[in-house]
């Protein structure tokens, strides 16, 4: 057994550089080495070709320790095989590792790995010893291929805080950004579910998020403060979590994750709300009025500087033209927002927040005590109505 081993070694190794270098019969199929400058194919062409030359060598062995007895037969062609695949490990190996040194981009060596990974599990059904030359070299190769990815991963994450885009004014996410979940997306894209288990793919995918998604939020922060305004700050932050939430909700594992921005984008929201809101309630001069019925400690508040009749019937009037055209005072900033559901939202909450100002201001007016009433000085509508036409 030992010297037929030795010869389909010596063969299966002459078989696969003919492969590589010369090819099949006339030429047919042509010479894998022809593939050199596609890196996938190149690959995955030999390791198709040491899949296939192992199951015929285990067929040729089994045949001819038919009449052995099943269990030494068993463990003899075992280690014949071993042996025989054990001669294309240095020369397939130092052809991946070029490869490799080639720098193929990350999506590349992305699905190098992935490729290598199938494989070996697949060739691995062949041998019954794990600990064989030829699986060690395909988890070796996957392991370098897996580290050079997240290095790769890493630079690119790095180099994101290196120039810091100023926002643009339309408050659009960053070129960097974009370019990011691009690499991203065709990351995850190029994850076969047919080639790696669920339970791979979903701690590929947890590594992947960690080094990418705290460089890039930390990026847009980075980005947002030089912006002066909170409400353009908030707005640039929202436009980026919602394009990062938007390319994640298509791949599975990421709940945690969106869960996370959700939060964050949440922050940013309110932030808008209140600058939304308070921005309507100064364009009408309701703030200050406002502020000062809050503040008071006089009863008769018409006695109160600032809120004299005829300055409080001047923010009624603005106020009621306000109600006539409630878009009129709406931010900038919340018409650059990307997410239309998220326009809504500050734009129906800001509404809320006025509403609730007016009606306290209402109600303060209608005290016996305010004065109002006597200076002839009424709202012409009540909390309600304010409601139905602005919410």
């Amino acid at each position: 057994m030992e010297e037929i081993s030795n010869a389909r070694r010596t063969a299966v190794v002459r078989c696969f550089i003919d492969a590589l270098t010369r090819g099949g019969p006339s030429g047919t199929p042509r010479p894998i080495e022809l593939h050199a400058h596609d890196p996938l194919r190149y690959v995955g062409d030999m390791l198709a070709w040491l899949h296939q030359a192992l199951a015929m060598e285990k067929e040729m062995l089994q045949a001819l320790l038919d009449k052995v007895n099943a269990k030494t037969g068993s463990g003899a062609m075992s280690l014949a095989l071993c042996h025989i695949a054990e001669g294309v490990c240095r020369p397939f190996k130092v052809r991946v590792e070029q490869v490799l040194a080639s720098q193929p981009g990350a999506v590349i060596v992305y699905q190098l790995s992935s490729l290598l990974y199938f494989y070996s599990k697949t060739i691995s059904g062949l041998l019954d010893t794990p600990s064989t030359a030829i699986l060690v070299t395909l988890t070796d190769l996957r392991q370098l291929s897996q580290k050079m990815f997240f290095n790769s991963l890493s630079i690119h994450a790095s180099k994101l805080l290196e120039k810091v885009e100023i926002p643009h004014a339309s408050l659009s996410p960053p070129g960097a950004l974009s370019q990011s979940l691009n690499l991203l997306k065709e990351v995850l894209l190029s994850q076969d579910v047919t080639v790696v288990p669920l339970e791979t793919r979903q701690e590929d995918f947890t590594r992947i998020l960690t080094c990418l998604m705290d460089p890039l939020l930390q990026m847009c922060s980075l980005s947002a403060s030089n912006l002066s305004k909170p409400a353009e700050m908030a707005t640039f932050l929202i436009n980026c979590i919602y394009q990062i939430q938007s390319t994640l909700a298509v791949f599975e594992f990421n709940d945690t994750r969106i869960e996370a921005l959700g939060g964050q984008c949440d922050a940013h929201v309110d932030t808008l709300i209140h600058e939304q809101a308070s921005h309507i309630l100064s364009c009408v001069s309701l703030a200050e009025i406002y502020n000062k019925i809050q503040a008071s400690t006089v009863a008769k508040l018409v006695d109160v500087h600032g809120l004299d009749p005829a300055t409080v019937q001047s923010a009624l009037r603005m106020f009621d033209a306000f109600l006539a055209t409630p878009d009129i005072h709406t931010l900038a900033e919340c018409k650059l927002l990307y997410s239309g559901k998220i326009r809504q939202t500050v734009s129906k909450q800001a509404s809320e927040v006025v509403c609730e100002v007016y009606s306290a201001i209402y109600t303060a007016m209608q005290s016996e005590t305010s004065g109002y009433a006597a200076a002839g000085v009424t709202a012409s509508r009540t909390p309600d109505q304010v409601k139905t036409l602005i919410l």
